[in-house]
């Protein structure tokens, strides 16, 4: 299995040579569903909290007399059908994490990374070297490649100074290390870009 490799003006400068366990593997949806579905529980904060009646400050006087007002019998004014009340089976801190196993974790991967690839999104690039570390010097190499304004994840080996900050402030662009591929960001761009260093690494490490 072939792909083109460009290089930073967007020009053809060769072949590279992918692995079909890989960039060809048989795309399981459901496993795509549960990677997702794992990475957004795992960022949850899990810190919503809710007083119950025992929690909610006051209250502690029987607000009238058992009999003889005419009135319903009440115990406190914090009971949860009073306004300033408590709330009944509401929401306390947790921890909604959980995880997958590694290979399940990995055939998501390996499942996003074909489907990308097949709808022809994946650009694969020589280097990437920019000059310095000023925004528009990114925006002008995305422009060059003909993705600039669209959700791009950049995936490379290492993450240098010039491409931290350049690209740092552009809402629609990502750089993440290619040992920290994942199923979420790979659906979540429009365009991923994957040098060679950063091919080699994802082989090795999603190889099955």
């Amino acid at each position: 299995m072939e792909a083109v490799c460009k290089d930073m003006s967007g020009n053809e400068v060769g072949k590279l040579e992918l692995n079909e366990a890989i960039f060809g593997a048989k795309i399981n949806r459901h496993l795509m569903w549960e990677a997702v579905r794992m990475q957004l529980a795992n960022r949850r904060a899990g810190t919503a909290c809710t007083k119950t009646r025992g929690e909610v400050r006051g209250g502690g006087r029987k607000p009238w007399p058992q009999k003889g007002t005419g009135r319903a019998r009440q115990g406190s004014i914090r009971a949860p059908h009073w306004v300033g009340g408590g709330v009944v089976f509401g929401p306390k801190p947790r921890d909604y994490s959980y995880s997958m196993p590694k290979k399940a974790k990995r055939a998501a991967v390996r499942s996003a990374l074909t489907a990308r690839f097949k709808d022809g999104d994946i650009i694969f690039i020589d280097k990437i070297e920019l000059e310095n570390h000023k925004t528009k010097t990114a925006v002008a190499f995305l422009k060059g490649l003909g993705i600039d304004g669209q959700k791009v994840l950049i995936l490379v080996d290492n993450i240098d100074f010039n491409l931290d900050r350049s690209t740092r402030n552009i809402p629609y662009v990502k750089a993440l290390k290619a040992e920290a591929v994942n199923v979420y960001d790979v659906l979540n761009a429009d365009k991923i870009l994957i040098t060679k260093p950063a091919l080699e690494i994802i082989e090795e490490r999603l190889a099955p």
